[in-house]
């Protein structure tokens, strides 16, 4: 399997974890909510890096940086919402560097009411625009 290949199995597995964990979840099991959380980091790395993997095997390099791949993927039109995104990145940030009990209920129901749909969006528009050059 190409690294892209395997890089969007990982991703896909990610985000069906991360639906699960979210179908699991009542707002009211903070141990569960944090376990929202920590999938929603695993499947945005895995979503970016999918996205590095694929651009580097049609031979764009220098795409270091997620804020670098994100720009990409908007000019490629893979995802509509790129403000959403840097949201996204900023939240992902704000969970992985510190820990605030409001904060952490904020971005849950990011996850919950705008992320799960566009992190499903990339993943459909990538099976269809790339499934057959990266497998």
């Amino acid at each position: 399997m190409s690294e892209p290949a395997t890089k969007l199995h990982n991703f896909t597995n990610a985000l069906n974890r991360l639906k699960e964990g979210i179908g699991k979840y009542d707002n009211s099991n903070d141990l569960l909510r944090d376990g929202v959380i920590q999938r929603f980091e695993f499947t945005f790395e895995l979503a970016w890096k999918t996205l590095k993997a694929i651009f580097e095997n049609e031979g764009l390099r220098g795409l270091n940086s997620p804020k670098s791949v994100l720009r990409e993927t908007f000019t490629a039109e893979l995802i509509k919402d790129d403000e959403l995104w840097l949201a996204m990145l900023n939240d992902r940030n704000s969970t992985a560097h510190i820990y605030n009990e409001q904060t952490a209920i904020e971005i849950c129901a990011n996850i919950q009411q705008k992320y799960l749909i566009e992190l499903d969006n990339l993943l459909e528009r990538i099976n269809i625009r790339f499934a057959n050059d990266i497998r």
